[in-house]
């Protein structure tokens, strides 16, 4: 309770970075206008996640018109995954004298080139590099999207904010696997793909008339994605953040063997549980977007062990198929608390350098997710479900551990 009344209060109003730091937003529009354009970036980074994940219910498909196997055509999306760490790293310095709106809007119509290059390739070469393009415009819009949206409205506003940021996410990855499999069957995984160029343009355009002109500020000019590093506040906040999505990942991403193979749910039923978990992470999201506006450190301790709870849970219950989708629905509940705070996390903490933090953190995410997944699949091979669910339950509780310590330390910053 003492670290929760000593640690975990977000500072008042007047005990915040100076405007030095912290200048505010940008936009001269009134409120109504402010939010119309978080509304545009909640949708594009909606879409641009959709867009990343589109292939998953695609992929026999595409293997069977290019003639190679299913495994190799999901190596597409692990080129995604790496060139949106590289883009994250490097994209703040080679943007460095580029109005924010051009480079945000611009990213959008990278994603909206790779679904046509998709839609019309002759071979799979050209098709990774469309699916390259697609990891160049999610690193490089989501290490601004912190950074904007904390130019767009007042302080008090960014925790409502980003949840709403969240939701956009949550929603999209609810809806994008099942309407991508509906899409390939009415018009093709070619047409499905195509279909993200029309769509990514009217997005990208939308974007561009919403934001106001954002040049860039602060030490976005001198900076590198890795000097935040040198702050222990950073380090244990981005080591609380790596592990959490560790552990998510080594767990969620086998979520439907779990449900079919050990819970014995019957394969049509499953995606009506995949669609209420999805849900339930919506409403989660604003849950914790209120929290989050008076308390940072308490859903960024608690909530980890909450999940590490849940996955203790299914392997003990996890036999049983209503117990088993349950417990995943909590989990989707509770586990969207981790992009949301640590997203306001980093507007707190590097108030005057979001972009090259928010570069930083994109990586970390990035590299977690794909790190979780694979160490999850090799525990899955080799140890069963027992392994998987204690590696993703180690991880969790060692993210709650790091959480605290970057509570104290940021209490005595």
């Amino acid at each position: 309770m003492s670290l929760q009344r000593r640690h975990d209060i977000v500072p008042p109003m007047q005990t915040l970075p100076s405007d030095a730091q912290n200048p505010g937003p940008d936009a001269t529009a009134p409120a109504a206008g402010r939010r119309g354009a978080v509304l545009a970036v909640s949708v594009a980074a909606g879409f641009l996640v959709a867009g990343e994940f589109l292939p998953v219910s695609l992929l026999p498909p595409i293997a069977r018109d290019f003639a190679i196997s299913e495994g190799r055509a999901g190596q597409s999306i692990a080129i995604s995954g790496i060139f949106a760490v590289l883009t994250s790293l490097a994209i703040v310095p080679l943007t460095a004298r580029i109005d924010r709106r051009l480079v945000v809007a611009s990213f959008v119509g990278i994603m909206a080139l790779s679904g046509l290059i998709a839609g019309l390739a002759s071979g799979f070469g050209l098709f990774l590099v469309a699916r390259a393009l697609v990891g160049i415009a999610v690193g490089g819009f989501w290490s601004f999207s912190t950074a904007t949206i904390v130019r767009l409205v007042p302080v008090e506003r960014v925790a409502v904010s980003l949840a709403f940021l969240g939701s956009g996410i949550a929603l999209a990855g609810t809806i994008a696997a099942p309407a991508a499999s509906l899409l390939g069957e009415v018009l093709g995984w070619r047409g499905t793909m195509l279909l993200v160029a029309p769509l990514g343009m009217a997005i990208g355009l939308w974007l561009w008339w919403s934001l106001p002109p954002m040049p860039p500020r602060g030490l976005a000019q001198r900076r590198n994605a890795f000097r935040p590093l040198r702050q222990r506040q950073v380090r244990l906040a981005m080591t609380a953040t790596a592990l959490v999505f560790m552990g998510q990942f080594a767990v969620f991403t086998y979520v439907r063997p779990f449900l079919e193979g050990v819970a014995g749910i019957p394969v049509g039923a499953v995606p009506g549980v995949l669609l209420a978990l999805g849900l339930a992470g919506v409403a989660g999201t604003w849950a914790v977007g209120r929290v989050l506006r008076r308390r940072l450190f308490a859903p960024l301790t608690v909530l980890p062990l909450i999940m590490a709870l849940i996955g203790a849970g299914l392997w003990t219950f996890g036999a049983n198929p209503i117990a088993a989708a349950v417990l995943f629905c909590l989990w989707g509940l509770v586990a969207t608390a981790a992009p949301v705070g640590w997203g306001l996390w980093l507007s707190r903490a590097l108030p005057d350098d979001t972009e090259s933090g928010g570069g930083l953190q994109v990586a970390v995410i990035q590299t977690a997710i794909a790190t979780g997944a694979w160490l999850g699949g090799w525990a899955l091979d080799f140890g069963g479900w027992t392994w998987v669910i204690w590696l993703g339950i180690t991880c969790l509780v060692g993210s709650s551990a790091y959480a605290a310590l970057a509570a104290r330390d940021f209490r005595n910053r």
